[in-house]
């Protein structure tokens, strides 16, 4: 279930699960860390073969979810290694109370991979704040929901137009448009894209939709235009 997607960088890709009615496919990404440890991005659905997949890499240390809906899972992977750290995005501590979070995400990379991981956040909306991530070694900017790229073969019917309108369908996917609306204030959106796309990433992983092995920096500077 896990692939590779870059240098010391892995993906798996989980079922869909319904958003508004929608159907969203889901996707994690695994970083193996300079230490050996592992940090695990939006975990999808625990199975026993993934669980096996994981533990061939290496000891999950880290755990993080780009923003306050990528929640599903979490606690299912924090009661399978008790021993990491459960860090939360911005609004997701609130959100979830039920779950002990061990420390909450801010502009700067936590110093357990900072080596490896940097990361900033797109703030400024009244809804949703997200962290986008940057995987050195590979050169992959991550995202969560901030850039979505459908498949249009799966994107049929109504809930399809209604995705094709919304501008997350195809290689020109973009951030919903309700979403974007939402950035009152978009000096601080404008600041955490120029400082995404001062890393130079080369690979995109995003949780929806296709992802990139190369031209990011393009796709990025493309679907993040509105703001």
């Amino acid at each position: 279930m896990l692939e590779a997607f870059g240098p010391s960088l892995y993906v798996a890709d989980g079922p869909a699960v319904p958003f508004f009615g929608f159907p969203y496919p889901t996707r994690m990404a695994i970083a193996q860390l300079r230490d050996g440890s592992l940090w695990v991005w939006s975990p999808i659905a625990l199975t026993p073969e993934l669980e096996r997949a994981v533990e061939s890499l290496g000891p999950v240390r880290q755990i993080v979810s780009p923003n306050k809906i990528h929640h599903l899972f979490l606690k299912e992977w924090a009661e399978k290694w008790p021993e990491a750290v459960l860090h939360a995005p911005p609004g997701l501590a609130r959100r979830r109370p039920d779950l002990r979070f061990d420390a909450e995400l801010g502009d700067a990379a936590d110093a357990a991979w900072a080596d490896d991981i940097d990361q900033v956040i797109f703030r400024g909306s009244i809804a949703l704040d997200e962290v986008a991530f940057f995987h050195r070694p590979s050169r992959t900017a991550i995202l969560g929901d901030l850039v979505q790229r459908h498949d249009p073969e799966r994107m049929k019917g109504l809930k399809g137009m209604l995705m094709r309108l919304d501008g997350l369908v195809g290689e020109n996917g973009s951030t919903p448009r309700e979403w974007r609306a939402s950035f009152l204030r978009r000096g601080a959106a404008r600041a955490a894209r120029t400082r995404l796309l001062a890393w130079n990433p080369e690979r995109l992983l995003i949780a929806h939709g296709a992802c990139a092995q190369q031209d990011a920096g393009e796709i990025l500077t493309r679907a993040l235009a509105w703001m």
